[in-house]
């Protein structure tokens, strides 16, 4: 288990959201810092957090999504190798980010189409970047007894279940998996141990999101994810206006290994 922290990007700027509220008009904010992506990217460096995201919250094609993928790119110049990219990347971009030094490329709606996953897209992705360098975002809502995988920042939802079958058969593209409880995200009421328990059926690293507000949450991740689920923490961060202390928090992670 390791913690994967985050930088999210909004309008330009580092924020937290919450996560479910997120459509082309704004979004529920939690948290709005003064400093900017590389300032975090720094404080990931000293720290030696590999593997954490940039993720672009704004539509692609739009002057604000432009303004985000300056702030990414600030972050990656900061901490080389150290950040995945996510948010509107496709084949035609993904090499761009990885040039400008992320450590890997986070995706979902490149690889869905009418709700379906579109394999040859995946194959094609896989092989331009390489299968250790894409990161596969499986972000879920809940409808009923399942966890169905949702694109277009969470909006809209797939015909795909996550499921243990569903991270061995895509495992075979990818290097890693990201996948925020989205009916949870930014509103630090707890996480959800069904999707974590699901996680911790992954053939391959997968980090987990959504909801964590406290030590104990922390905990449960370890328990329910077998020791095996990374994290990542966002708005329950002290550095993001939290109560959790960011060096008590890698302390606790680094404790349950």
């Amino acid at each position: 288990m390791r913690f994967r922290p985050c930088i999210d990007i909004h309008n330009g700027k580092v924020k937290q959201i919450v996560g479910g509220t997120l459509t082309d008009s704004g979004a529920a904010e939690n948290f709005v810092s003064d400093k900017d992506a590389g300032y975090f990217a720094e404080l990931y460096r000293k720290h030696g957090l590999y593997g954490g995201h940039a993720i672009l919250l704004n539509k692609k094609g739009t002057p604000e999504y432009e303004a985000d993928k300056k702030q990414a790119f600030a972050a990656f110049a900061a901490f080389p190798d150290g950040i995945q990219a996510g948010g509107g990347i496709d084949i035609n971009s993904a090499g761009e980010f990885i040039d400008a030094g992320a450590a890997a490329v986070i995706v979902t709606s490149a690889v869905f189409h009418d709700g379906q996953i579109d394999y040859d897209m995946l194959r094609s992705l896989s092989d331009t970047v390489s299968a250790a360098k894409l990161v596969l975002d499986l972000s879920v809502r809940r409808r009923g007894d399942e966890y169905i995988i949702v694109t277009d920042r969470w909006q809209k939802y797939t015909e795909t279940a996550l499921y243990a079958g569903t991270l061995d058969r895509l495992s075979a593209y990818c290097g890693e998996f990201l996948v925020h409880a989205a009916d949870v995200e930014g509103k630090r009421n707890g996480i959800d141990t069904d999707v974590v328990r699901i996680l911790s059926e992954s053939p391959i690293p997968a980090t987990y999101a959504g909801g964590i507000a406290s030590e104990d949450d922390i905990r449960l991740i370890a328990e329910y994810g077998k020791g095996k689920v990374d994290l990542t923490v966002g708005s329950a961060l002290d550095i993001f206006g939290g109560d959790l202390a960011f060096d008590r928090l890698i302390g606790l992670v680094n404790a349950l290994k």
